[in-house]
């Protein structure tokens, strides 16, 4: 299958951060400030959104490599916006540069990388392993 995917393809996501987010919350840590897996999740979720779009129907990417420094906290109630650019297309392997920032600086920056799945057979193969045990 062929893609018509290409660098430079950008996408953000804002988010408020809740109690729900927090590494107290997930069992990260104990502390009530955006908790790193959260911000791993909206750097990945942007990094999905932004080369979505442009796959054929039963086409998606999953996450396979994330390489994040997570620089400083974000309290509850503060906004923070997370942003990939896909910066390389090797096959079906997408190199993102991401990054996040709160209302005040930066958060979050490094490397995420996912790779192109066909959904149905994807979604099969994980069936199949579950039903090997």
């Amino acid at each position: 299958m062929q893609f018509t995917l290409e660098p430079g393809l950008t996408k953000e996501i804002t988010e408020i951060v809740k109690p729900k987010h927090t590494a107290s919350s997930l069992g990260s840590g104990g502390v009530e400030v955006l908790a790193t897996p959260m911000l791993i999740a909206l750097l990945e979720g942007a990094a999905m959104e932004a080369v979505q779009p442009h796959l054929p129907a039963q086409w998606t990417t999953v996450g396979t490599r994330v390489n994040i420094g997570h620089l400083a906290a974000t309290p509850v109630g503060m906004q923070v916006t997370a942003r990939a650019v896909l910066t390389k297309i090797d096959g079906r392997r997408l190199v993102f540069s991401v990054e996040a920032h709160d209302q005040q600086e930066k958060v979050a920056q490094g490397e995420h990388e996912r790779f192109i799945v066909h959904l149905e057979r994807f979604i099969q193969q994980a069936q199949a392993k579950a039903e090997g045990m």
